[in-house]
């Protein structure tokens, strides 16, 4: 099992739905959907974005580091 990367295309803001949408198998689009409609209910969501996308390695970054 690979460690989720934020990729390089199919970037709305920061890639952390895309990354998600590869990690779970969907696509980014549901994964987009999913994080909206979240957004509905109370809680850190907005925290959990930003630090994901701290955490998340970018692609570029993650192939030159190994």
């Amino acid at each position: 099992m690979s460690r989720p990367v934020r990729p390089t295309d199919n970037r709305m803001i920061g890639g952390v739905c895309a990354a998600l949408a590869r990690r779970f198998g969907t696509s980014a689009t549901t994964m987009r959907v999913i994080f909206l409609a979240s957004c509905l209910l109370p809680g850190p969501q907005f925290l959990l974005y930003a630090a994901l996308w701290i955490l998340l390695p970018s692609e570029g970054k993650a192939r030159t580091a190994w």
